[in-house]
């Protein structure tokens, strides 16, 4: 015992000194009445190295990350021209010193004895979810395939399970295919998936889920990027490519902007920015995986849900604010999963909002849901799951406590069943054995 709170205290000392660059950060809160004064935070946040966490809409203020170096400047700034503002924490990494104190204690007593699969009171590394993947496949062989898809920037094995009754052969039955962390930042993302696997393959309650559906779940879309978060730099949201530009000094592609629907449009060519869209459209080996899966499968995936947080969001396309021809259908069954969610979610967060992300929040272009899409998949959405501020002392944002892991999980796949039970009802309504 003495050895383990030795061990338990180094790997905390290590953890908080990794979080040193963002000693004197601030978060801002900034409302945003105008166009206008969206223009003005976007020529700050590439003039300034602002980390803008969320754009706001709906009555719901923008959330800035603001450098130390940078606060006096952005203070006057908004003032100048009367943006309401407040600094909603004065010093982030007091917060994440705080994740990693209740992340650490969660993993300490977390007890899997005796049980099958990952625990959900601890967010897992991606060595651990990688090699579950595979024990899941090894001890499920008659509806669980592992793949392994591609290699990430670094090396590392991006892979998907696979999960089927009739070992993908059967044609009369849909496809969901759902994904977390292509921003590595969001970690809260990961129970969602990991979740539904759960659901699916060890403690299944729902045989219609399973019998009626194929499923294709990659947990783990940019694992260069989420390491990093966990080693380095916890607000890294992006990939980890570098090279773009002789001295350059920045690195990563937005991967939710690397995607060739309108690619580039709406989204940054400066590799500085947190939503640099890369060189060309799949020019990431982690979303050439992505598309590669919904080619082998079109005309058979039926709902696309790529997973990010956070705002209680759940958006739909296109980026640039044009709906598709099933615009009306596509916000209906948007409604239903929301609907489904926030019947179990704690008060303590919003109801969830559903709409088109463009008209919601702001334009962006190169998203996996606006590729799902154009690629022919009838439903295709982002769900942007809640923070939860229990431990914190404002909104948590990226920041996970443990006491909500578990109730993130099973409150996303109350949304994520409504939405398969709809793709399997209008896929067999177009279906043609």
């Amino acid at each position: 015992m003495y050895r383990t709170a030795i061990v338990f205290c180094l790997s905390l000392y290590v953890a908080l000194a990794k979080h040193e660059s963002y000693d004197g950060h601030s978060l801002f809160e900034i409302n945003l009445q105008t166009k206008e004064q969206g223009h003005l935070l976007h020529g700050l946040e590439g003039r300034l190295g602002l980390d803008v966490w969320s754009h706001g809409g709906a009555g719901t203020p923008a959330q800035v990350l603001v450098p130390k170096a940078a606060r006096l400047m952005v203070q006057t700034s908004l003032e100048t021209v009367g943006i309401d503002y407040n600094v909603a924490v004065d010093n982030i990494k007091e917060q994440l010193d705080r994740e990693d104190e209740l992340i650490a204690a969660a993993a300490a007593k977390s007890n899997r004895t005796g049980r099958i699969g990952l625990s959900f009171d601890t967010i897992h590394r991606y060595a651990v979810v990688d090699a579950y993947l595979v024990e899941l496949a090894n001890r499920f062989p008659n509806i669980v395939t592992v793949v392994s898809a591609g290699r990430s920037i670094e090396g590392r094995d991006i892979k998907y399970i696979r999960i089927s009754t009739t070992n993908f052969q059967d044609r009369s039955k849909p496809i969901v295919y759902m994904e977390s962390l292509l921003h590595a930042r969001e970690w809260i993302t990961l129970p969602a998936t990991l979740y539904a696997i759960e659901k699916l393959v060890i403690d299944v309650e729902e045989q219609d889920l399973l019998q009626n559906i194929d499923w294709i779940i990659m947990p783990i879309a940019n694992p260069d990027g989420y390491e990093w978060t966990h080693t380095n730099s916890r607000f890294w949201r992006k990939n980890r490519a570098s090279g773009f530009m002789a001295g350059d000094f920045c690195s990563g592609v937005d991967l939710n902007r690397n995607f060739d629907f309108l690619w580039s449009s709406a989204s940054s060519d400066w590799v500085c920015m947190e939503t640099f869209h890369g060189n060309s459209a799949f020019s990431e080996p982690e979303t050439a995986i992505v598309r590669d899966i919904v080619r082998q499968h079109a005309g058979r995936i039926e709902l696309f849900l790529d997973i990010h947080s956070f705002g209680s969001w759940m958006l739909y396309g296109y980026g640039n604010g044009q709906l598709p021809p099933n615009g009306l259908f596509l916000h209906l069954v948007g409604v239903r999963m929301a609907e489904a969610i926030d019947a179990v979610k704690w008060p303590s967060n919003r109801n969830y909002v559903v709409g088109n992300s463009a008209l919601l929040l702001y334009p962006a272009s190169g998203s996996a849901q606006d590729f799902a899409l154009a690629a022919g998949v009838p439903l295709a959405y982002t769900y942007e799951m809640p923070a939860y501020m229990n431990n914190y002392n404002t909104n948590s944002g990226f920041l996970v406590d443990p006491a909500f892991i578990e109730q993130a999980g099973f409150e996303t796949w109350q949304g994520i069943k409504a939405g398969a039970r709809y793709a399997v009802d209008s896929y067999r309504a177009r279906y043609v054995k």
